[in-house]
């Protein structure tokens, strides 16, 4: 496993749509990265933090989409 610092976290986008759009970027960076860089873990670090908010969003629409 990669030892990596965390780093202070950008502003995520705060709509599903915006959200979908960087997980797909993300997803992109990290298939590109060398497994185990620095560029590799801090995507999926990201992907991490993009699902979440993804869930977030989701549970709170009416109906919920989970």
């Amino acid at each position: 496993m990669a030892n990596h610092e965390p780093t202070a976290h950008e502003p995520l986008p705060q709509t599903r749509e915006g959200l979908m759009a960087l997980h797909r970027a993300t997803r992109s960076r990290r298939n590109a990265a060398s497994h185990g860089s620095p560029e590799h873990a801090a995507a999926i670090d990201l992907i991490g933090r993009i699902e979440v908010e993804i869930a977030r969003l989701e549970r709170a629409m009416d109906p919920p989409l989970v």
